[in-house]
């Protein structure tokens, strides 16, 4: 039965209360704050558990005057309002009690590259990357480009960028993979559609804590760094390329003037794409997780086609398809498509928990 599923988490509340008010933890502040954030992460089921708990008892109470003579229309009356109230709850509950993913608050670094299509995949990872922009602006999060190579017809052959806010890997987890777009190019003179495509990589920020690099692992190249046409940006070694020897990952970066800064911004790619191998290679071995991904295990996958003739953008994961392709990329309406995607997660994951 839910509701004795629900008794251990409000024990452990209750539990968690006695103990962050006692003499002896109140003098350790690591302790205190560990009990703290472990009971705030407690609270939302724990209400919800005895909003539940409330419900059940008052519907009983209620089902017992049902042939009471003088109470037995009202308690028919009042149940028509309790019992719809039930299933709502549960389902509430049902998604409070899934396993929580522990990368969903941190930051991420997203890299966006060019791939088939020359030019014209470019310039479209210059249009996804400002629809994410928007995204992040209406989420109050903030945007820092740590690594750019723009294209000379517009847009970037590759781009790399923290965003940092609230619940932002929650969020955009499910973009990576292949993002295919289908439109005619400004210099296409015969109207012809053209298919090209990009990839999207979204790692998880990690700290120094969590990914410690052995220093005699890296291969540390400085370079001179140069733009578009081979023409110099500056006339000191500033770009900085590093090899991490174990497993071959290469990070380049020389968007700023200062080496030690591109250094600074190259390991903190490469630590994010250290921490991201170890999940996919966790995920990898974990076949019933992997069955309930919806899109944040297989990276080689093509999971988007943007059709700018028809206005249409499908995600071929859940078989979404909308004809607001226009509204969506300007607007930074990304939430259209993310919503779904989360909802068709949650569902199997409860399914495959057995709620």
């Amino acid at each position: 039965m839910l509701a004795d599923k629900l008794l251990p988490f409000i024990n452990r509340y209750n539990e968690l209360g006695e103990m962050l008010s006692s003499p002896d933890i109140t003098s350790d502040i690591k302790k205190m704050t560990a009990l703290s954030k472990e009971q705030s992460s407690l609270l939302p089921i724990v209400k919800k558990a005895k909003e539940y708990r409330a419900l059940l008892e008052e519907i009983s109470d209620t089902k017992e005057m049902l042939n009471d003579p003088e109470m037995g229309d009202m308690a028919k009356e009042e149940l028509k309002e309790l019992e719809p109230r039930k299933p709502e709850i549960e389902e509430e509950i049902k998604l409070l009690l899934l396993p929580k993913d522990p990368n969903d608050e941190r930051n991420i670094i997203v890299e966006l590259r060019a791939g088939a299509g020359g030019d014209e995949a470019a310039i479209f990872v210059g249009n996804l990357f400002e629809a994410y922009s928007r995204y992040a602006d209406l989420k109050d999060w903030k945007i820092e480009i740590l690594s750019s190579s723009a294209s000379d017809a517009g847009g970037f052959k590759e781009v790399i960028a923290l965003i940092k806010g609230e619940q932002v890997y929650s969020r955009l987890k499910y973009e990576g993979g292949t993002h295919r777009v289908q439109r005619v190019p400004a210099t296409e003179s015969q109207g012809r559609v053209h298919t090209s495509a990009i990839t999207v990589a979204v790692m998880p920020e990690v700290d120094d804590v969590e990914i410690q690099i052995n220093e005699n692992d890296l291969k540390v190249d400085v370079m001179r760094s140069s733009g578009c046409g081979g023409q110099s940006v500056n006339t000191t070694d500033s770009a900085v390329r590093i090899t991490h020897l174990p497993t071959g990952l290469v990070v380049t970066n020389q968007d700023q003037k200062s080496q030690h800064k591109n250094r600074e911004k190259a390991m903190k790619v490469l630590k994010a794409r250290l921490y991201d191998l170890e999940m996919q290679e966790a995920l990898a071995k974990d076949s019933a997780n992997r069955s309930a991904q919806v899109g944040t295990g297989d990276r080689s996958g093509r999971i988007r086609t943007y059709n700018y003739p028809q206005n249409r953008i499908s995600d071929h994961r859940i078989g979404l398809t909308l004809y607001r392709l226009a509204e969506i990329m300007q607007g930074g309406l990304l939430d259209e498509i993310i919503e779904p995607l989360i909802a068709d997660h949650q569902a199997k994951i409860v399914e495959a928990a057995g709620l």
